[in-house]
């Protein structure tokens, strides 16, 4: 707080009053924090293993059967209730929370699959006989994940490219909107199906194809505050004294910019992770099996007689969306400086 200016400080200030605000960042950063232990709270194998005065962490490396008395050089599958008893014959094992991985098939249930809660299935099982809430919380993972890393790059092509229109204008401004009008006319769903037909989409093939039409949100915001701000008389002066227009642009101009930018941040993750959510939903997003809260949703829609699959998800995406749209509102109020809190 010492380090920071007037103006930080008053925004900071505004951002803690809005107690909805904040209190939904907290929230989300506790439940983003966990979901990135996801591998330690829900996992088939055990967080450690003392077998015969050594230790072994499965969590982290790969060990044979044989290395705890087997018979079979495969990796040891610690559900296995032989595997278990070598084990607890010359040691223990911690497991974690939640016994099960998003991928693990349960075989030992007492009702067919989808089964309702119960005190081994906090949530339930799907109707392929997997742990609902393991996959929630490795799809709450994957899918914040997955907003963050496209919006990221998207503030970069689209403050780029804003920057560029709106610092140069003219026929660059001009011929730069004609192209982003032809691009944003192509359809993102059909790209998706007809590729979907040639290749298995995966994590990173959607984050190229989704950023390739992502980036347009922020040059609007971007190019107005630069064709406002490349008319002040310090950005003439600059150019007058033979600043480069690379300085010009980064250090003088960029900052004006920067309140824009950051107060669409939030609304622009929401938005990645409702496009991710989408297309699992629709069938062309991650591959079959991965953690997907979309997956979940058309698990829900295919089980109506299995009510659980379908509140988790759609509980999960509300709150989900709702803590990043009370943030940005909040963002947004602190950096109005006609917002003010008592």
């Amino acid at each position: 707080m010492k380090n920071l200016s007037p103006l930080n400080k008053r925004r900071l200030s505004n951002f803690v009053k809005n107690k909805r605000g904040l209190y939904s960042f907290w929230i989300f950063f506790v439940l983003f924090i966990i979901s990135l232990f996801a591998d330690f709270i829900a996992n088939e194998k055990p967080l450690l293993i003392k077998y015969e005065n050594e230790f072994y962490f499965p969590i982290l490396q790969s060990y044979s059967e044989t290395t705890f008395g087997g018979d079979f050089e495969t990796e040891a599958d610690y559900r296995d209730p032989f595997v278990k008893n070598l084990i607890n014959s010359s040691g223990w094992m911690i497991m974690p929370i939640i016994p099960y991985k998003y991928n693990t098939i349960i075989r030992d249930m007492s009702s067919p699959a989808p089964s309702p809660p119960s005190k081994k299935n906090w949530l339930g099982t799907d109707d392929q006989a997997r742990d609902v809430l393991s996959r929630l919380i490795y799809g709450f993972r994957i899918s914040i994940l997955f907003g963050f890393t496209l919006t990221f790059f998207s503030m970069i092509i689209g403050v780029s490219a804003g920057a560029i229109q709106g610092y140069f204008g003219g026929k660059t401004d001009l011929f730069f909107q004609r192209f982003m009008e032809i691009w944003s006319a192509i359809p993102t769903l059909y790209i998706l199906i007809i590729l979907a037909s040639v290749i298995q989409p995966n994590f990173w093939w959607l984050l190229i194809i989704l950023l390739l039409f992502s980036w347009m949100g922020y040059v609007g915001v971007v190019r107005a505050e630069f064709l406002r701000a490349r008319n002040f008389d310090y950005i003439r002066a600059a150019k007058a004294l033979g600043v480069s227009t690379t300085k010009i642009i980064f250090k003088h101009m960029i900052p004006n910019a920067t309140v824009a930018t950051i107060t669409f941040l939030p609304f622009s993750l929401s938005a990645s992770v409702t496009a991710l959510s989408g297309l699992d939903f629709l069938g062309f997003g991650l591959p079959p099996g991965s953690a997907s809260l979309g997956e979940m949703v058309n698990q829900g829609r295919n089980n109506l007689q299995a009510p659980w699959l379908g509140l988790t998800s759609f509980f999960t995406l509300g709150l989900m969306l709702g803590l990043l749209v009370f943030i940005g509102e909040a963002v947004r109020d602190a950096l109005d400086p006609r917002k003010t809190f008592n």
